[in-house]
């Protein structure tokens, strides 16, 4: 027997088997109706109803506001060492560098909000449509 004949039979199992491997269950989820994209299995199950791009917005926001809180404690202490430095012009070197240091990282997390947000508000918009946006919470 020639290796066409087996080649073929054999090519073919295998790509039958692939498709039931990784197509059926793809077609399976694309059989989910509604803009939350599976959100009703998860309250079926009893996990969270919330929008996982929601979770991962909250996540996003609060990791960044701890952040911009950290900033601004830094702030406060380069003010304090310069107010305390009594005249050293090394202390008062030092505490300008940490000054400019922190106001810059500020400058950065408020980017990182606002790059943030608008991709998140666009990710939503794409996969959902502007008839479902409601990002007051956001």
């Amino acid at each position: 027997m020639s290796t066409k004949k087996i080649a073929l039979p054999s090519l073919l199992a295998v790509v039958f088997s692939l498709f039931l491997v990784f197509g059926l269950p793809m077609l399976a989820s694309a059989q989910s109706t509604g803009p939350y994209l599976g959100l009703e299995y998860g309250k079926a199950t009893g996990l969270g109803s919330e929008d996982v791009r929601f979770t991962v917005a909250q996540i996003i926001i609060v990791a960044l506001g701890l952040l911009g809180t950290i900033c601004t404690v830094i702030i406060l202490y380069a003010g304090f060492r310069w107010m305390t430095s009594a005249g050293n012009e090394d202390a008062i070197g030092s505490a300008k560098k940490t000054l400019i240091a922190a106001v810059i990282g500020l400058l950065i997390i408020f980017a990182a909000y606002a790059i943030t947000r608008f991709v998140m508000t666009q990710l939503y918009k794409a996969t959902v449509g502007d008839e479902y946006y409601n990002f007051d919470n956001f």
